[in-house]
């Protein structure tokens, strides 16, 4: 395990970091699960902040593997980085550079934003669909180069339950 990444259990919308990771969709108008639970925690500030990328940088939705920052609204955390997972039954041979992107690019975007620490849900395994297994791996691999390459950010994987949290860390094992 890397020294800079924490694995835990909880509400990412209560996280205490610069910012936390929304798996949004690619309206970024909110949704179900993670995405929806951001934005009623964050208020309208963050669906505002998230029309202005639409009408301006995305007037076609965020592609799928790309992030870009909003305000965090009314959570403790200042920023939400949106990302858009692919939907496994349709991304086919691109599907784990699609994931491996948009943990990527939204460390990229907090370290734009100054970030010392993000927390990120687990990206794609809702109704998505990745196989939880195999996104964890993509997941975990994806952060540890990103910090390998010296960039000193504490990184936080935030499951929703127990039993999520312990797929993500079997599955993670020995990498």
């Amino acid at each position: 395990m890397h020294k800079n990444i924490r694995i835990k259990t909880g509400d990412i919308t209560k996280e205490q970091v610069c910012a936390i990771v929304n798996a949004a969709n690619s309206s970024l108008l909110g949704g179900g699960g993670v995405d929806g639970a951001i934005h009623r925690a964050g208020g309208d500030a963050i669906l505002e902040a998230c029309k202005e990328i639409r009408a301006g940088r995305y007037p076609e939705g965020l592609p799928t593997g790309e992030a870009v920052a909003t305000t965090a609204g009314a959570m403790d955390a200042s920023y939400v980085i949106h990302t858009v997972g692919p939907i496994f039954s349709r991304c086919g041979n691109a599907c784990e550079s699609l994931l491996a992107s948009c943990y990527t690019n939204s460390l990229n975007v907090a370290l734009e934003l100054g970030c010392k620490d993000i927390a990120f849900p687990a990206i794609s395994t809702g109704i998505y669909g990745y196989p939880k297994e195999e996104a964890a791996r993509i997941a975990y691999r994806s952060v540890k180069d990103f910090l390998d390459e010296g960039h000193e950010m504490t990184v936080s994987f935030v499951f929703h339950n127990a039993q999520d949290r312990k797929i993500f860390e079997e599955s993670i094992r020995g990498l």
